[in-house]
């Protein structure tokens, strides 16, 4: 049986590129990174387009090697590729606590792979939120071969500023998505903040300036009361800002995946925390056309870059974590209008 992206990248690259659209859009995508004299605060603020660019190059080359499901899994001895995918998505729904009928969000979706998994699984409806339209073309066309078109859709939209009104999910989740955002936390530092049961930060914080982003805008769309799971990408604490072997390393990764930062587990886990959740789980996992031949040159250099991260303990991509949006009391409750 043929592989349908080896059908789309012989075809076409991805997205609304054309065939001779793709070397200048890999090298403005290029631009953006360090290695290519790009910097932090020009990813961050044209991270729309940088993102769009690298999905509109890779999606096709994505779904050829990895299917339909495009994040990291753990392998169970004698598992499959395919069968640790489903149970790392299983595993979600099960720790959301999923239950038929009920209306759930996937933020940054891809092209859906998760999304009909868990729906399936689940018995929910699912709204896939998505800044890119070609993956948002693929994810319905797989919808309607899947048949969950009728339970399920997309949204093109950025998950910085959803379009969706306050408290209308009874749950949402993230696989390797949110990672893509600006801004979750930013932080400029000098005092040192201890977080009771972990390490101490590799860094210190003064004159703390929180800019939650996107957990910020899950957390407003989400029920009170109802959860958000995540695995995400992050710099582990053994990360050190000037080793300058660690920061190639995490170069090497922004640049192969699209990536305005990569944020700490540390900033991570505050970033949630001061966007209003309540913790429940935290699990750190540790990882080890003319033109084309650039784009796969690009995603083996990412690939070096996850694995060199993984070996030294730098790097995680799947950096897991339940949380909460916190219950709201009988006259909050009242006065939210339900």
């Amino acid at each position: 049986m043929s592989n349908p992206g080896a059908i789309h990248l012989a075809t076409n690259l991805g997205g609304k590129l054309k065939r001779e659209e793709v070397i200048d859009t890999i090298e403005k995508y290029e631009k953006y990174h360090a290695n290519y004299g790009g910097d932090e605060k020009e990813r961050k603020e044209n991270y729309a387009d940088m993102v769009n660019k690298y999905y509109d190059l890779v999606t096709s080359f994505y779904e050829y090697g990895w299917g339909e499901s495009f994040h990291f899994a753990s392998r169970l001895k004698g598992e499959s590729l395919k069968e640790g995918m489903k149970r790392h998505e299983h595993f979600i729904a099960l720790q959301l606590c999923l239950k038929p009928g009920q209306k759930v969000l996937d933020v940054g979706c891809g092209i859906g792979g998760p999304l009909r998994e868990i729906a399936q699984f689940s018995m929910t409806s699912i709204t896939g939120l998505n800044i890119n339209e070609y993956q948002i073309t693929r994810g319905k066309l797989l919808d309607r071969k899947a048949g969950v078109d009728k339970t399920c859709d997309y949204v093109k939209a950025d998950f910085m500023n959803m379009p969706f009104p306050d408290n209308s999910f009874d749950a949402a989740y993230a696989i390797d998505a949110t990672c893509h955002a600006p801004d979750v936390l930013n932080f400029t530092f000098n005092l040192v903040v201890v977080f009771s049961g972990y390490q101490k930060p590799p860094f210190d914080i003064d004159d703390v300036s929180l800019k939650v982003g996107c957990y910020k805008e899950i957390h407003r769309v989400l029920k009170p009361g109802q959860c958000f799971a995540a695995y995400e990408w992050c710099m582990t604490d053994s990360f050190d800002p000037n080793n300058r072997e660690h920061q190639s390393i995490k170069s090497e990764i922004e640049l192969g995946n699209g990536l305005p930062d990569i944020r700490t587990t540390t900033q991570c886990l505050e970033a949630v925390k001061q966007a209003g959740f309540e913790l429940m789980v935290l699990e750190c996992v540790g990882l080890a056309p003319k033109g084309s031949r650039r784009v796969q040159t690009l995603l083996e250099k990412s690939a070096k870059g996850l694995l060199d991260g993984g070996r030294k303990g730098i790097f995680t991509a799947d950096y897991f974590f339940v949380v909460r949006k916190p219950r709201l009391d009988s006259s909050s409750y009242e006065a939210a209008g339900n």
